[in-house]
């Protein structure tokens, strides 16, 4: 499979600047927008949940709905590539398992770098968003007091990525997920669902490009915190 540019995961800055509490970069959504067309992250002051999805960006803010967002717009967070499955594995029926354990089935290594597409009917799913904070406040705090949504009866697409555990630091290990409404105006963060039927596409990318953010904050941070056990409380919980 080819190395281009063209199928790669472009992320504006690592994650373990949020997990510090660097919520603040003037990367702006426009320039997201022209290194993939699918994806996720986040906003500025972690003003709620980032999904990319066929080249339009929607914020989903701690109200639980979902917004339009404008390309004037600024993220310290952000993950996405131009997406076109490799595979499609397609469930008619309720799959009788959790649908991370699945999706963990089907791709053929941990060690790899994958985007991940879910468009299905839910029983239930359950999301949560965080609103708006000051920088310094390290992400795993944030998330123990992050609103949570459940839906019920709802179709939509789940958005996101596999990524490897030794990119720790870099990207979110395991799979993140966030999902946004067929209609498009709900969604989040995915903590947990009860898939009825879906299609899960994920495409193979092997090649990642990372911006190094030039704040001030990120030049002079530590970055002391326990990533690894912060992302598991923080994305996990």
């Amino acid at each position: 499979m080819s190395t281009s540019k063209q199928n790669s995961v472009y992320l504006s800055a690592p994650v373990n600047a949020l997990i510090e509490g660097i919520y603040r970069s003037t990367t702006t959504i426009r320039e997201i927008r022209e290194k993939g067309n699918f994806g996720l992250g986040t906003f500025n002051r972690l003003d709620g949940e980032m999904v990319v999805l066929e080249g339009e960006v929607f914020q989903m803010k701690a109200d639980g709905n979902a917004y339009p967002v404008s390309d004037d717009e600024q993220t310290p967070f952000a993950c996405v590539t131009n997406f076109t499955p490799d595979t499609l594995d397609e469930f008619p029926e309720p799959p009788g398992q959790d649908l991370f354990s699945l999706i963990e089935s089907i791709i053929p290594s941990v060690n790899m770098l994958y985007a991940i597409r879910v468009d299905g009917t839910f029983r239930q799913v359950k999301t949560r968003s965080v609103p708006p904070q000051d920088n310094y406040r390290p992400l795993v705090e944030v998330a123990r007091e992050q609103p949570e949504f459940i839906y019920k009866d709802i179709e939509g697409t789940m958005v996101g990525f596999h990524t490897p555990n030794f990119l720790e630091g870099v990207g979110v290990p395991g799979i993140h997920l966030h999902f946004l409404s067929s209609d498009h105006t709900c969604g989040g963060h995915l903590l947990a669902c009860d898939p009825e039927t879906m299609t899960i596409g994920i495409q193979h990318i092997p090649q990642l490009i990372m911006g190094l953010p030039m704040s001030v904050d990120f030049l002079t941070m530590g970055f002391e915190r326990d990533t690894a056990k912060d992302l598991e409380e923080a994305e996990r919980a």
